[in-house]
C-alpha cells in the first residue's frame, strides 16, 4: 500500500525503532564498539532508549557485547558491537586467467579467500569456475556454501539487462551462453548480483579510498585495456545496455578512426592510451624494450619513467627519454579524459588500474596539466588508494552493503 513500509505507516513508533536501530548499528560499523552512553550521544536517544535498542538488537542476534571500556576509575561500561556472525558476503572478480573470491563476515572482515587458477587449456564453464572458486573461498573460512547470504561477482564488460548476455567481453571464455545467468542462479543457493569490473573498483574508492565524500566523479582504469566508470549523483552510471564507461571503443583525436569496434575489441582510445603503446612509444624514445608489447611491460617501463630511470640504468639521456615517455603516455589519456570530463563535468577523476598507478605522481601530475589544456572544466585529479585487489574489494564491499540492508531492515517489518 502507498504509504507504507513494511506494513507500518511512516512515523509510526514501530518504524522510528527500526530507524534508531539502524542508525546504531551503522555508527558500530564506522566506529566499533561501543557503550550504551557513548551510543546515546551519538544518536541523540536517551538512556532508556538506548539501553532498550541494544536489548532489542541482543535478542535479534544482531549485536553482541565484545567488552568493556577502560580508563575510568570504577567498573567498565559493557561494550556492544554489531555480530560479525550474524551473516557472511562474498566478492569474485573474474577474469580470463583466473578467479579470486573472498567471504567476509558482517563487520567487513575478510573471512576466507581462494584463488583458482583458470587453464587455457581444458579450461572449466563460468558456473565451475564461479562454484570452485566459492566453495574454496568458503572452506577457507570454515563455513558452508548457505551460510552465504549474497555474492557479487565481478567481471570485464556487463551483462545486458535486457538479454542476459555478457557484452563487451570477447576476451572472457566461456561468460556469454545464452541461460548462463540461469544456470548460476540455479547452482548457487543465494542471491548474486553481477558489476563491471571498473565499476566494482569505483565502489571501492568511493566507500574505502580516493573517491569517498565525492557524488560525481570519474574513474579511469588502465590495465590490460582501458576502461572508466561513471559514479553521478552518487550511483554508478550503466547506461542502457550496462555499456556505460567502455571508453576503450571511443573515437578520440590522435587516433586511427576504428570502425566495426565490437568486432575489431578495441577502438581509438584503447589505440592511442592503452597499455600495449607503451612499449611502442619507448622505442620510438630509443629505449631499451626487450619485454613483447605487453601490460606487464607497460608498467615497468613507467615505473621507471617515474623514478628518472632509477629502475633502469641509463643516466641523464635515458631520464630525458623517460620524462617524454611520461609526457606522451599523459597527453594521450588526457585526450580521452578532456571528453568524458566535457560531457560528465565531474568533481573528481580518479586515475587506477596497475598501468597508470605505476606512473605515481608524476604521471598525475603531466595527465592534469594536459586536462587543463584540454578540458573547460577543472576536476580534481587523484590516483586511487584503493591499491590491494580493487575488484574484489568492491565486490565485498557491494555484496556487503547489500547484505546489511537485507539484514538490518528485518527489523522494520
Amino acid at each position: 500500500m502507498a504509504g507504507e513500509v513494511g506494513g507500518a505507516t511512516p512515523g509510526t513508533p514501530r518504524v522510528l525503532r527500526a530507524m534508531n536501530d539502524r542508525a546504531a548499528l551503522d555508527l558500530m560499523l564506522e566506529h566499533g564498539p561501543l557503550s550504551r552512553a557513548r551510543i546515546g550521544t551519538l544518536t541523540g536517544l536517551s538512556k532508556p532508549t538506548a539501553s532498550q535498542l541494544l536489548a532489542r538488537l541482543e535478542a535479534a542476534g544482531l549485536v553482541v557485547v565484545t567488552g568493556t571500556s577502560e580508563g575510568r576509575p570504577g567498573p567498565g561500561a559493557q561494550l556492544y558491537g554489531v555480530n560479525p556472525r550474524a551473516a557472511y558476503a562474498a566478492g569474485l572478480d573474474v577474469n580470463p586467467r583466473r578467479v579470486l573470491a573472498a567471504v567476509a563476515d558482517l563487520t567487513g572482515r575478510v573471512v576466507g579467500e581462494f584463488t583458482l587458477p583458470v587453464p587455457r587449456r581444458e579450461r572449466p564453464g563460468a558456473v565451475r569456475q564461479v562454484t570452485d572458486a566459492l566453495d574454496g573461498a568458503v572452506r577457507a573460512a570454515g563455513l558452508a556454501r548457505q551460510d552465504v547470504h549474497r555474492v557479487v561477482i565481478g567481471t570485464p564488460g556487463a551483462f545486458d539487462p535486457s538479454t542476459g548476455r555478457l557484452r563487451y567481453a570477447s576476451h572472457l571464455p566461456g561468460w556469454h551462453g545464452p541461460g548462463l545467468l540461469e544456470e548460476l542462479a540455479a547452482a548457487l543457493p543465494m542471491p548474486v548480483e553481477y558489476e563491471n569490473d571498473v565499476n566494482l573498483v569505483a565502489v571501492a574508492e568511493q566507500r574505502l579510498g580516493a573517491a569517498a565524500g565525492y557524488r560525481d566523479f570519474v574513474l579511469l582504469w588502465s590495465e590490460e585495456g582501458l576502461g572508466a566508470a561513471l559514479v553521478l549523483g552518487g550511483r554508478l552510471h550503466r547506461g542502457f545496455t550496462g555499456g556505460a564507461g567502455e571508453v576503450g571503443f571511443m573515437p578520440v583525436p590522435g587516433a586511427p578512426l576504428v570502425r566495426n569496434v565490437a568486432r575489431a575489441g578495441s577502438g581509438g582510445f584503447q589505440e592511442l592510451a592503452g597499455a600495449r603503446v607503451l612499449p611502442a612509444l619507448a622505442r620510438e624514445l630509443g629505449l631499451d624494450v626487450p619485454d613483447r608489447d605487453s601490460p606487464e611491460a607497460a608498467v615497468r617501463l613507467l615505473r621507471a619513467a617515474a623514478e628518472e630511470g632509477g629502475a633502469v640504468a641509463g643516466g641523464e639521456d635515458d631520464a630525458g627519454a623517460y620524462g617524454r615517455l611520461l609526457d606522451s603516455y599523459a597527453t594521450g589519456l588526457a585526450t580521452g579524459l578532456a571528453a568524458l570530463v566535457a560531457v560528465l563535468d565531474p568533481q573528481l577523476v580518479v586515475l587506477s588500474g596497475d598501468v597508470a598507478l605505476a606512473g605515481g605522481e608524476p604521471l598525475r601530475r603531466r595527465v592534469a596539466a594536459e586536462l587543463a589544456e584540454l578540458a573547460a572544466a577543472r576536476p580534481r585529479l587523484t590516483l586511487g588508494a584503493v591499491r590491494e585487489r580493487p575488484v574484489l574489494r568492491g565486490a565485498l564491499e557491494a555484496a556487503l552493503a547489500a547484505t546489511r540492508d537485507d539484514v538490518f531492515d528485518t527489523l522494520a517489518r
